[in-house]
């Protein structure tokens, strides 16, 4: 027996209801007898995947289908090109070494040909070999004055240290300790083999011919690349830029942002290594220290490597400040190269890169760690500005992707787009009046 509801049209716990037993479902197939119309409004269109999934109480169904042949020959294509890529790059590394040296060079000098350019009625081509004459002329007079010193400051200590060691032990403390370690006579025993040690550096006559053959052709091949980019660099770029499209003018600003973060980078460090060289030099001449302006230039030249050159180089004049008045002169020495770099780091720096150069503090490790690890010092002293480069692509291409520019192309769409949602606008409205 069917249970029969009350007058009031509702139905019992547990009965159905009037219109819910009458009503269609959207799992029963519709009627031959259904109208197109009503057969369209009780199906879900395929974009309501919200209203699906709360009518049917569960997520929408996955559906995994194997990939084309097509798409499986072009997977295996790409990964096989990107392989050969990376091993002829690893093949021809020493060449893309020397093109990227060339490269900073030329960046770093663009700024002064382009000065020199616009106040010396010449050639640009001359002008770069005046450049190139007088950079080679002062990196020979740099190595002429401070290698000779160098050996003979070695030469000195070795003959002095015995007389260092019996200061030392004036002083009950460290006397003390070299009775119980025997420190003096293992400094002695060491200074004594420094000449020796530094003729061992020098190597067979043979190695150091072929190596110095193969440094000077590696010299040349940068120095003539440079020329060219020099020459030729803002031709080679706008062409490299006219195949970039409707993106020319987004290239061309990260382009030139990268040359002006190299080449402030790279001559900030020259001018903060020249002052560096003119510091010590003063500080040494005042101290007596012998040789006061080859050392200077040692601490101008470690003062280019990032994080630890400046470091070096203290401690080597330290050792030169030992003969002359110990302990007094070492530590006026220490004192004044820690204060030097205090405001070096506060006041120089800010003022000789300004803004241009951003690079955080775990990045600028990183990649000097890495530069130096790849191309030794030349490495550690291209690391920081080949980090900033890396900064402004990455920094430009997360602009573009979070607030992309609009190009000619999607600006034509956007136009064509525009009467359309217009009259799709109007439709609706016409259809009532209608």
């Amino acid at each position: 027996m069917p249970i029969m509801s009350s007058s009031g049209g509702s139905s019992r716990s547990g009965g159905v209801g009037k219109a819910d037993a009458v009503g269609p479902t959207d799992d029963s197939p519709p009627s031959a007898a259904e109208p197109e119309s009503a057969r369209k409004e009780t199906s879900l269109p395929a974009g309501s995947s919200a209203r699906r999934r709360s009518a049917t109480g569960g997520a929408l169904p996955v559906r995994l289908e194997a990939p084309s042949a097509g798409a499986v020959v072009r997977g295996v294509l790409i990964l096989t090109a990107c392989v050969l890529l990376l091993y002829v790059v690893w093949r021809v590394r020493v060449v893309v070494r020397l093109v990227a040296i060339s490269m900073f060079l030329a960046l770093a000098l663009f700024p002064i040909i382009d000065a020199l350019a616009t106040k010396i009625r010449a050639a640009r081509a001359l002008i770069i070999l005046m450049v190139y004459v007088l950079l080679i002329a002062s990196v020979a007079v740099i190595g002429y004055v401070v290698v000779p010193s160098l050996v003979k400051e070695v030469e000195q200590l070795s003959h002095d240290a015995p007389r260092y060691a019996a200061d030392l032990r004036h002083n009950a403390t460290f006397r003390r300790y070299d009775n119980r370690y025997h420190i003096t006579p293992k400094l002695v025993r060491d200074a004594r083999q420094l000449p020796q040690l530094l003729g061992h550096l020098v190597g067979p006559l043979k190695d150091v011919t072929v190596q110095a053959a193969s440094f000077i052709g590696q010299v040349v091949t940068v120095l003539a690349l440079g020329f060219l980019l020099l020459l030729h660099g803002r031709e080679y770029v706008n062409l490299g830029l006219s195949l970039t499209g409707d993106r020319e003018e987004r290239y061309r600003r990260m382009v030139i942002d990268i040359n002006k973060a190299v080449a402030d980078y790279v001559l900030g460090d020259m001018v903060i290594s020249v002052l560096a060289t003119i510091a010590t030099w003063i500080v040494l001449s005042i101290l007596g220290v012998p040789y006061a302006l080859s050392l200077g230039f040692l601490v101008g030249f470690f003062d280019l490597i990032p994080l630890v050159g400046a470091t070096l180089g203290a401690i080597v004049v330290a050792v030169a400040t030992v003969p002359v008045d110990f302990p007094t002169a070492t530590i006026v020495w220490v004192a004044f190269i820690i204060i030097w770099q205090r405001f070096e780091d506060y006041v120089i720096q800010p003022l000789v890169y300004g803004r241009t150069l951003r690079v955080n503090p775990i990045v600028t490790i990183v990649s000097v760690l890495v530069g130096a690890s790849l191309l030794g010092i030349l490495g550690a002293l291209l690391a920081i500005p080949t980090a900033a480069a890396i900064q402004i692509v990455l920094r430009e291409w997360w602009a573009n992707r979070t607030h992309p520019e609009p190009t000619a192309q999607s600006s034509s769409i956007q136009r064509s787009r525009e009467p359309i949602q217009g009259a799709s606008a109007d439709e609706p409205s016409g259809h009532l009046n209608r």
